[in-house]
């Protein structure tokens, strides 16, 4: 069932015109090649500036706020009881856990819309 495949060697020899022009453009003199170019000439200097959304005070601001935000889920964080076998309420439900976190937490988020509100002068 199998079919016999013919071996197709590759011609390398070439005859008549064809051989006159491969030794022609062998004979041309060699051209040095320049990089490709864009034709768009797009550079981020060249580009116009166009004003932030935001000014300075108000990514100071959203910094302010992401910073209280991200102490608050640090301070939230933790909890791990010392032994398995004991359950202590007090490491659970600390005061830093359930009102001093959220409350910065909460500060944060206002914080945070104060500064998109924030008119820039």
């Amino acid at each position: 069932m199998s079919k016999a495949r013919k071996k197709v060697s590759p011609k390398k020899k070439t005859t008549g015109a064809n051989n006159n022009a491969v030794s022609a453009t062998k004979a041309a003199p060699k051209k040095r090649l320049q990089p490709t170019r864009s034709r768009k000439k797009s550079s981020v200097a060249t580009l116009p500036k166009e004003p932030l959304i935001f000014g300075k005070q108000n990514y100071i601001w959203m910094g302010i706020g992401f910073g209280l935000v991200a102490l608050g889920m640090l301070l939230m964080s933790g909890g791990a009881m010392p032994s398995p076998d004991v359950w202590d309420e007090s490491i659970i439900y600390s005061f830093r856990r359930t009102v001093l976190a959220p409350f910065l937490m909460l500060v944060g988020l206002v914080v945070e819309v104060y500064a998109i509100f924030l008119k820039d002068k």
